[in-house]
């Protein structure tokens, strides 16, 4: 009997146990209204109505933003994680209990998809992580907002509004998006904004991005073109000279279309544009100074105020250096002193010359030679056509192959020559239109042929010596320096005595001047018309074919009386 007592008290002992342990499993991970008994020594001590009481940090009463103070007799939400722990006491948590009441309503918002209020409280791979009253989020890099952020310290530590892209409660994963309440506001903002938008208004922006053509402005929901010729009246190359991402700038609408809402902008618009009265600033002829700003194939930019630029072609840049780069000459950012040549406002363009800023080396030539006077320089350079001598320190003056030498072989005369060798000229033309100076080496000594040709004149019959015998003639020579030629055809009267090859070099003959050309320096000769004139004056002295001699007996008393001579 004893024995079955015994085993009765033992059954009933174990279904209290496990009706204990049935209802303990229910109450832990429950959250339950907890009473502040006291506070020791940062931590609170909390009655939920178990055997035991629980202990909380204080800690975990504290939110994020927000400092909440806690005081004995508050009641509180708390998580039981366990009703006894390892010293028999209740195990508590403020914190889960935070989390789960958060998690409730969190999935509410998510199902209704509605905004929630967190802070962002850390950095992480990849993002960030945020509190979300209680509930720790993560929020991509790619979802904080609509553009990059420069300082993140701008989006730390406040609260603001998050949506719920997705969320796991079994795997406790939570991943919210800032962008899309951005975006949502953004595009509030947008409509009410365009309707407010027209050509002339000024507003505010943000450098959204920069290309090579210009730059997109935020202005607040809608973006803007700011192009590149519109940000300043001076020249821009690139945006980025003068705009960096991020920058807040004031600019204005100068073209809209509130079809495509296509917005054209301007921030050279708001400043005066210093083309007003620029004939009056730069009178054309006047000097001023200003700054090269950019060095093309064709010229030099000058910057001669904030807006103004003008251009020095390549013609303008220097008297004396030709057909090389401006960029040999000049460099950028350096100051110069320039002419205006010419304006056209219209066009927004301005002639300036570099070079009408110092003296005119052929000017300065012609006021110190004249043509005429001798001049002794250094050969630059041998060329086929000439000689290039130094006239100046600036300029070169041309000999030219045909004012070398009176005579002889002139491309042969060019081999005598050397550069760097000292010559003594004579200028022969000064150009200062042309920048040409003509010199002559030649000139430096009478011409042999001006001498003989006064006294060789068309009929006259001289000797000369052959010089050379070829197929179309001979070359003879009259005098020093005065050569002739003498055509086959005028070898001889009679035809078969048109030969060349009867003469030979050396041999005198005689023959009559049939032409005398100067400007070419060429004196045709004849044997033929020597004959020829001997012929009629022996007619005309010694008789007649009509009297009955023949013109062999004619001849020949004429010979003879020469002979007796």
């Amino acid at each position: 009997m004893k024995n079955a007592n015994n085993t009765s008290e033992s059954e009933s002992f174990a279904d209290l146990l496990a009706e204990s342990f049935a209802e303990n499993s229910r109450i832990e991970g429950s959250v339950v209204k907890g009473k502040v008994i006291s506070i020791e020594n940062d931590v609170a001590v909390v009655d939920v109505g178990l055997k035991s009481e629980g202990r909380i940090s204080i800690k975990e009463f504290n939110s994020l933003g927000n400092e909440i103070t806690i005081n004995a007799g508050d009641l509180v939400d708390v998580y039981i994680e366990k009703i006894e722990g390892r010293n028999g006491d209740t195990v508590l948590s403020r914190e889960k209990a935070k989390r789960e009441e958060a998690w409730t309503i969190l999935e509410v918002a998510h199902d209704k998809q509605e905004k929630v209020n967190g802070v962002i409280f850390g950095k992480v791979k990849g993002g960030f992580t945020v509190d979300l009253e209680g509930a720790t989020a993560f929020l991509p890099g790619s979802q904080v907002d609509i553009r990059p952020i420069k300082d993140l310290s701008t989006i730390m530590g406040g609260p603001q509004s998050f949506m719920i892209l997705k969320m796991d409660r079994k795997r406790g994963n939570i991943v919210v998006s800032r962008r899309a309440v951005l975006e949502e506001s953004r595009a509030e903002a947008k409509s009410e904004l365009v309707s407010t938008l027209g050509e002339g208004k000024v507003l505010n922006g943000i450098v959204k991005n920069i290309t090579d053509y210009g730059a997109f402005i935020d202005l607040g929901g809608v973006d803007g073109l700011l192009h590149v010729t519109d940000i300043a009246w001076k020249r821009v190359l690139h945006p980025s000279e003068v705009l960096k991402l991020g920058d807040t700038i004031t600019v204005q609408i100068i073209k809209f279309n509130s079809e495509t809402q296509r917005i054209s902008l301007g921030m050279k618009q708001l400043q005066d544009d210093p083309w007003n009265s620029i004939d009056d600033k730069y009178p054309i002829g006047s000097k001023t100074k200003g700054r090269i700003t950019n060095i093309t194939d064709y010229g030099a930019f000058v910057e001669l105020d904030e807006g103004i630029e003008g251009l020095v072609h390549i013609t303008e840049i220097s008297w004396t250096k030709k057909n090389i780069h401006p960029g040999k000459i000049v460099s950028t950012s350096e100051q110069v002193e320039v002419m205006i040549l010419d304006i056209e406002e219209s066009k927004r363009r301005i002639s300036l010359g570099l070079k009408q800023c110092v003296e005119n080396p052929w000017e300065a030539f012609n006021n110190k030679y004249s043509v005429g006077s001798e001049l002794e320089g250094e050969i630059k350079n041998i060329t086929d056509f000439g000689i290039f001598i130094e006239a100046s320190e600036q300029i070169d003056g041309l000999v030219h192959l045909s004012d070398i030498s009176w005579e002889g072989n002139t491309e042969e005369m060019l081999n005598k020559f050397k550069k760097g060798d000292q010559v003594k000229t004579k200028i022969l033309d000064i150009s200062v239109e042309n920048e040409r100076i003509s010199l002559g080496i030649k000139q430096l000594e009478a011409d042999p042929f001006a001498d003989s040709s006064l006294k060789l004149k068309r009929g006259n019959i001289i000797t000369c010596v052959v010089e050379d015998v070829h197929e179309q003639g001979l070359d003879v020579e009259i005098s020093d320096g005065v050569k002739g030629f003498i055509r086959k055809s005028e070898l001889s009267r009679d035809r078969e005595e048109q030969r060349p090859d009867r003469f030979a070099k050396g041999d005198k003959v005689d023959a009559q001047i049939t032409n005398v050309d100067k400007k070419s320096r060429k004196i045709a000769l004849s044997i033929k018309a020597r004959e020829i004139l001997e012929e009629k004056k022996a007619m005309k002295d010694y008789g007649s074919s009509d009297s009955g001699a023949t013109l062999g007996d004619i001849l020949g008393v004429a010979l003879n009386v020469d002979k007796k001579k």
